[in-house]
């Protein structure tokens, strides 16, 4: 097993309580169509902090359940600073534990 995993689970729900705190984190899922878009993100059919909410957080969760690989790298911070533009200041903690993500995720394991 991955040792990551641990502190990968503890990322993703700080990484969910910055969204719950800054208002983002929605409460009715997107519809099936929005979440089966083929763009990078689901940028036709989401807002990113609905991405990160209903693929990423849910995706990076089913992968640590099932002790599956993980990814290889991560790059989702440059992703959100671009996405959260002009709400950067607001999205600072969020963008953060982002960036610990993509640290975590591109340490190799032990």
């Amino acid at each position: 097993m991955d040792p990551r995993y641990a502190l990968l689970a503890d990322q993703l729900l700080l990484i969910e309580r910055e969204l719950r705190v800054l208002g983002w984190w929605a409460e009715v899922a997107p519809s099936a169509e929005a979440l089966a878009s083929v763009e990078p993100f689901c940028v036709d059919t989401l807002a990113f902090e609905h991405w990160l909410q209903w693929v990423f957080l849910a995706r990076m969760k089913a992968i640590i359940e099932q002790g599956g690989a993980l990814p290889a790298v991560s790059g989702i911070r440059p992703m959100a600073e671009m996405a959260f533009q002009g709400r950067l200041a607001q999205a600072r903690s969020l963008l953060t534990a982002l960036g610990e993500f993509d640290q975590l995720i591109g340490g190799a394991a032990n």
